[in-house]
């Protein structure tokens, strides 16, 4: 199936829209040709009968001009009588005869036509010598009227086969025609079953596809995030499916999210209210069993409290304006290689606390996307790593483009993240447990998401060869599909 992929939505309504055309236009071809073809056969045809019939009443009409003139020249049988011109004009219509007799053998006629006008011609000739030998016998072998006898019969066979001839060219004329029709009453019906095959097989393929996609647009509707989603078909609905599934992970992931975040959220409130309830009972208990200053020091605790939870609350508000995914209108133009400059110099002095180096391989590179989210992002992968850098540590910065994505690499000399734990500290509130990192709060949470809305990716990955520190890394497609 994956030769479906290689098409695209538009590619399969062009070639829809090809097979439905392109057989009807070969047929009007095939059409025209084939009535072109019989217009210049019937043309050729008519055009050679025009020219026998017209030479076939020549030869008849010059038949009976020379039997009139032999039978006039027969007539004046005493040459006393006979005057010059009778045999001249005798002998002139007998050239014409002839003249007739071979235009008519040049129009190419059949054997059999042509077999009957050498008779004709013969039978002329025996008239011609027995009257031209009559002057000196005085006699004739044959009575004249049977001799024309024969010479008219020929000449009425001849006229007969001709009107056979013509009707039998005629006839194979109409049965071409009508082979002709009957080819294209075939072929249409040969291509538009083509056509219809070609069609139904497109409609399946796009039916299936949309099926996949009704299916799937349903579950993820019902909340059944278990099954992968996979749509085959035309490339881009393909790639459409490929983006639900990317939303289904996402899904998934927030559901994760959400249920983790209720239970870190849960801990994290715990302690400042079990400090509070912990002040409450002291209020509470005789002054005897409350050493020293208990006034002050509880009012200290339960405001430490207090704005550990207002803290939590501040940072569950920004949280939560952030799940919404960025409109249209505040993506931009954003340069990464400024904006890291400028957030690294906004860091110098936290830097210089610690005398932290900078190693930075910034290469040229702007993406779409909302610069205040990669502003804030940026900011806190760089605090993140600045905070967990040893004195004299090193925090080495990369930014490239790799094929269709932004990269960006922050790595540091830290005491680094164990691989079971990478997944986790993107939760919100996660404790590891170990050392200066058990808390993390929501800052890397919002980065998640912050990137999440780019359709990217962010990862705590493994630490360069020699180093050992956090390495993380955001991918963003540099052409973020709306």
């Amino acid at each position: 199936m994956k030769y479906k992929t290689l098409l695209s939505l538009k590619s399969l309504i062009v070639l829809g829209f090809a097979t439905a055309v392109i057989p009807l236009f070969l047929g009007v071809i095939y059409a025209a040709y084939g009535l072109r073809e019989t217009a210049e056969l019937g043309r050729v045809i008519n055009s050679q009968v025009f020219e026998q019939t017209k030479t076939i009443r020549l030869v008849l009409q010059k038949s009976s001009d020379i039997e009139r003139k032999a039978r006039l020249f027969v007539l004046l049988s005493d040459p006393g009588l006979r005057q010059p011109y009778e045999r001249e004009s005798y002998e002139a219509a007998r050239a014409s005869f002839k003249q007739a007799l071979s235009d008519l053998l040049k129009l190419h006629v059949d054997n059999k036509i042509a077999l009957l006008v050498n008779e004709l011609s013969e039978k002329e000739n025996l008239i011609y010598q027995q009257i031209i030998g009559s002057e000196t016998e005085q006699t004739f072998k044959l009575p004249i009227d049977e001799a024309f006898q024969g010479f008219r019969e020929s000449s009425t066979v001849l006229s007969r086969e001709f009107e056979n001839h013509v009707e039998h060219t005629f006839n194979e004329l109409r049965q071409l025609s009508e082979a002709l029709e009957q080819g294209l009453l075939i072929k249409g019906a040969v291509l538009l079953l083509l056509s219809c095959a070609l069609v139904t097989g497109l409609l399946a393929v796009l039916s299936g596809s949309m099926r996949q996609l009704d299916a799937a647009i349903r579950r993820l509707g019902s909340g059944e995030l278990e099954q992968a989603i996979e749509v085959t078909g035309p490339a881009d609905l393909h790639s459409l499916g490929e983006r639900l599934e990317w939303l289904r992970t996402h899904l998934m992931a927030l559901e994760s999210s959400k249920q983790q975040l209720m239970q870190n959220l849960a801990r994290e409130i715990e302690q400042p209210l079990q400090h509070i309830r912990e002040g409450a009972e002291h209020l509470n208990a005789p002054d005897e069993q409350m050493p020293g200053n208990p006034e002050t020091d509880l009012a200290q605790q339960v405001e430490a409290s207090v704005d550990k939870l207002q803290t939590v609350s501040e940072q569950l508000l920004k949280y939560s304006m952030i799940q919404a995914a960025p409109s249209a209108q505040d993506m931009s133009l954003v340069d990464m290689r400024e904006l890291l400059e400028t957030e690294l110099e906004s860091l110098h002095t936290a830097l210089q606390a610690k005398a932290i180096r900078v190693r930075k391989l910034l290469k040229p590179l702007k993406i779409t996307g909302v610069a205040e989210q990669f502003r804030d992002f940026t900011r806190e992968l760089l605090a993140n790593a600045i905070q967990f850098s040893p004195e004299n540590g090193e925090i080495r910065v990369m930014l490239r483009d790799s094929g269709d994505y932004m990269e960006l690499e922050i790595e540091d000399d830290g005491p680094g993240i164990e691989p079971e734990l990478r997944l986790h500290v993107f939760e919100p509130f996660y404790r590891s447990g170990s050392g200066d990192r058990e808390r993390h709060g929501l800052g890397l949470a919002m980065v998640r998401e912050y990137v999440a809305h780019h359709q990217g990716k962010v990862e705590f990955i493994d630490p360069r060869l020699d180093y050992f520190g956090a390495r993380v890394r955001v991918r963003i497609p540099l052409d973020i599909a709306e």
